[in-house]
Protein backbone atom coordinates (compact mmCIF):
# COMPACT_ATOMS: atom_id res chain seq x y z
CA UNK A 1 0.00 0.00 0.00
CA UNK A 2 1.02 3.58 -0.34
CA UNK A 3 -0.41 6.93 0.47
CA UNK A 4 -1.12 9.60 -2.28
CA UNK A 5 -2.60 13.06 -2.21
CA UNK A 6 -5.31 12.49 -4.30
CA UNK A 7 -9.15 12.74 -4.02
CA UNK A 8 -10.97 9.76 -2.66
CA UNK A 9 -13.57 8.11 -3.96
CA UNK A 10 -16.15 5.98 -1.55
CA UNK A 11 -14.92 3.62 0.65
CA UNK A 12 -11.69 4.63 0.05
CA UNK A 13 -9.19 4.76 3.72
CA UNK A 14 -8.00 8.28 4.41
CA UNK A 15 -5.42 9.66 6.91
CA UNK A 16 -4.39 12.90 7.55
CA UNK A 17 -1.51 13.69 9.87
CA UNK A 18 -2.28 16.27 12.74
CA UNK A 19 0.78 17.32 15.24
CA UNK A 20 2.87 14.72 13.70
CA UNK A 21 0.30 11.77 14.62
CA UNK A 22 -2.46 10.10 11.89
CA UNK A 23 -5.77 9.82 12.33
CA UNK A 24 -7.78 6.88 9.82
CA UNK A 25 -11.37 6.87 8.53
CA UNK A 26 -13.26 5.51 5.80
CA UNK A 27 -13.87 8.17 3.01
CA UNK A 28 -17.98 7.89 1.94
CA UNK A 29 -18.71 11.82 0.66
CA UNK A 30 -17.17 15.30 1.54
CA UNK A 31 -20.45 15.05 3.55
CA UNK A 32 -19.61 12.00 5.44
CA UNK A 33 -16.28 10.55 7.55
CA UNK A 34 -16.41 7.12 9.29
CA UNK A 35 -13.72 6.87 12.40
CA UNK A 36 -12.90 6.07 15.47
CA UNK A 37 -13.34 9.27 17.83
CA UNK A 38 -12.16 12.83 16.51
CA UNK A 39 -8.80 13.61 15.40
CA UNK A 40 -6.32 14.00 18.52
CA UNK A 41 -6.46 17.58 18.54
CA UNK A 42 -10.00 17.51 19.27
CA UNK A 43 -10.20 14.51 21.46
CA UNK A 44 -9.54 15.72 25.30
CA UNK A 45 -8.23 12.08 26.01
CA UNK A 46 -7.03 9.36 23.63
CA UNK A 47 -7.36 6.63 25.48
CA UNK A 48 -10.81 7.21 26.59
CA UNK A 49 -12.81 4.83 26.75
CA UNK A 50 -16.06 6.89 25.87
CA UNK A 51 -14.74 7.75 22.76
CA UNK A 52 -16.69 6.11 19.74
CA UNK A 53 -16.82 5.40 16.34
CA UNK A 54 -18.43 8.52 14.14
CA UNK A 55 -19.74 9.56 11.34
CA UNK A 56 -18.52 13.50 10.47
CA UNK A 57 -18.03 15.79 7.59
CA UNK A 58 -14.47 15.76 5.74
CA UNK A 59 -13.65 18.86 7.28
CA UNK A 60 -14.28 18.12 10.56
CA UNK A 61 -12.16 14.85 9.75
CA UNK A 62 -9.37 16.86 8.28
CA UNK A 63 -9.17 19.46 11.51
CA UNK A 64 -7.19 21.37 8.73
CA UNK A 65 -4.44 19.07 8.07
CA UNK A 66 -3.95 17.27 4.75
CA UNK A 67 -6.23 14.15 3.02
CA UNK A 68 -3.72 11.45 2.28
CA UNK A 69 -5.84 8.14 0.16
CA UNK A 70 -4.49 4.90 0.28
CA UNK A 71 -4.02 2.92 -2.56
CA UNK A 72 -3.29 -0.56 -2.33
CA UNK A 73 -2.04 -2.98 -4.53
CA UNK A 74 -3.80 -5.73 -6.77
CA UNK A 75 -2.70 -8.46 -4.33
CA UNK A 76 -4.07 -6.27 -1.47
CA UNK A 77 -7.10 -5.36 -3.84
CA UNK A 78 -8.05 -8.78 -4.11
CA UNK A 79 -8.65 -9.37 -0.50
CA UNK A 80 -10.18 -6.22 0.66
CA UNK A 81 -14.03 -6.08 0.49
CA UNK A 82 -15.68 -3.68 -1.92
CA UNK A 83 -16.32 -0.05 -1.64
CA UNK A 84 -20.20 -1.08 -0.86
CA UNK A 85 -19.11 -3.77 1.41
CA UNK A 86 -16.26 -1.21 3.49
CA UNK A 87 -18.82 1.53 3.60
CA UNK A 88 -21.63 -1.16 5.34
CA UNK A 89 -19.32 -2.45 7.84
CA UNK A 90 -18.28 0.86 8.50
CA UNK A 91 -21.94 2.01 9.31
CA UNK A 92 -22.17 -0.80 12.10
CA UNK A 93 -19.92 0.04 13.60
CA UNK A 94 -21.04 3.35 14.43
CA UNK A 95 -21.36 3.78 18.03
CA UNK A 96 -18.80 1.00 19.00
CA UNK A 97 -16.35 2.50 22.17
CA UNK A 98 -13.68 1.25 24.39
CA UNK A 99 -11.14 3.52 21.92
CA UNK A 100 -7.47 2.43 22.98
CA UNK A 101 -4.45 4.25 21.65
CA UNK A 102 -2.23 0.86 21.11
CA UNK A 103 -4.52 -2.02 20.83
CA UNK A 104 -8.29 -0.44 19.73
CA UNK A 105 -7.79 2.79 17.51
CA UNK A 106 -8.55 5.01 14.63
CA UNK A 107 -5.78 3.04 12.14
CA UNK A 108 -6.70 -0.91 13.36
CA UNK A 109 -10.83 0.78 12.90
CA UNK A 110 -9.96 1.88 9.07
CA UNK A 111 -7.71 -1.12 8.56
CA UNK A 112 -10.66 -3.77 9.76
CA UNK A 113 -13.34 -1.93 7.21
Amino acid sequence: MKWSYIKPTYGDMIRVSIYGFYHFGIYVSDDEVIQFGLPTSRRANSNDFTTEVLATSIDDFLSGGLLEVCEFDKKEKKRNRSPKEIVEYARLKIGTRKYNTLYNNCEHFANEC
